[in-house]
């Protein structure tokens, strides 16, 4: 028999999400970002959900392409790390795949990209402040001019730039990134491409031509103290499972691993079938919040491999075999990511492969 711990994908919160990204950043056009396995949701599954609604994906990786194309998937997909190699480049030209271009080694491969395989469309990506990927702006004139006259490119080429805190709005690190972008490429043609997820929602003098969008596409916010649904998205993941016992401990007895959570009083303790084994967080501190049913409970003790512990003073009714859920529609991600030291994007791309995953297409 399987374990009972399920990933529920909401097919149709994410054309609602897409939509609702489309209506804040228009007039602008939506990459659809699905890297790292769709952020735990499923690569194929989500591409097939926003098959004919997406205008692009944007990928982590060529690898991510392949499979892409290999499902049948025709929109344009951008590769935002690149080529991380030589040889990649052909398989980009085969594949119609489009490639951030950020750094030397990378022209160096391009000069030697045949026009017979078909243009390879690129797109700049500039170091406005993050300082990760991308080309310092004194150079973007420079590098573009080069990339404007290898002859196995295509002759539009895009800018893009990518923000380090714009879930802070109005905060002065993204303002001044978005002046770095825009004097560095002033008189440069091309689309340009500034805005994530947090940027559609607090910086619209951003929104350029294209938004990059990933975390609101699954429903999920990090701005802080906000949920995805805060700003009328809707969660497409529900983590669920079952409580397997619930026993009567005595006031004074410890709960779990080394014991760091200790019984006020005589109480019913709820064990599920839950652990970081399945990908729920480890670090998630006692408190944070479980549903037993529609019963909000808090977890109590340390995360183990295969089980997590409840406090059930509040849930007097719950039973073995009830439904836990983890977080979905009616337990934010975010809350739980709180409770966790992170962010909910961890969380969602945290599903281990003995976690089953089903559809949801209402």
């Amino acid at each position: 028999m399987s374990r009972t711990t399920v990933a529920t994908i909401h097919l149709g919160a994410l054309r609602h999400n897409l939509a609702r990204i489309k209506q804040l950043a228009a007039p602008a056009q939506v990459m659809a970002v699905i890297k790292a396995d769709a952020y735990g949701h499923g690569l194929e599954r989500v591409a097939r959900a926003l098959d004919g609604e997406a205008e692009a994906f944007a990928v982590a990786a060529l690898g991510d392409g392949l499979r892409l194309r290999a499902a049948g998937h025709r929109q344009r997909i951008v590769v935002l790390s690149g080529p991380d190699g030589p040889g990649d480049i052909a398989e980009m030209q085969r594949l119609g795949l489009e490639a951030a271009i950020h750094h030397d080694a990378q022209l160096l491969w391009l000069a030697e990209a045949s026009p017979a395989r078909g243009r390879l469309r690129v797109w700049l990506k500039i170091d406005s402040g993050m300082h990760r990927l991308g080309f310092p702006p004194e150079r973007a004139a420079a590098v573009y001019a080069q990339l404007a006259a290898m002859p196995g490119l295509d002759q539009e080429i895009g800018l893009l730039t990518h923000f380090a805190e714009s879930e802070v709005f109005e905060g002065r690190a993204t303002r001044q990134q978005i002046e770095r972008f825009n004097a560095a490429t002033q008189g440069l043609a091309g689309p340009r491409s500034l805005s994530n997820s947090a940027a559609v929602l607090g910086w619209p003098e951003a929104r350029a031509d294209w938004v990059r969008s990933g975390g609101l596409l699954y429903g999920l916010s990090v701005v802080d103290g906000k949920s995805g649904a805060d700003f009328g998205f809707r969660p497409a993941m529900t983590l669920s499972s079952r409580l397997i016992a619930i026993n009567r401990i005595g006031k004074g007895e410890r709960i779990g691993y080394n014991g760091t959570w200790v019984c006020p009083e005589d109480m019913p303790v709820g064990v599920a079938a839950m652990g970081y084994g399945d990908g729920y967080p480890r670090s998630a501190a006692s408190g944070t919040p479980v549903l037993v049913g529609e019963r909000a409970v808090p977890l109590i003790g340390r995360v183990s491999m295969d089980l997590i512990t409840l406090d059930l003073r509040e849930a007097p009714q719950a039973k073995v075999g009830d439904r836990i859920t983890l977080w979905g529609p009616d337990l934010p991600a975010e809350r739980v990511a709180a409770g966790a030291g992170t962010i909910s994007y961890d969380l969602t791309c945290g599903m281990t492969r003995r976690v089953l995953f089903v559809e949801d297409d209402g």
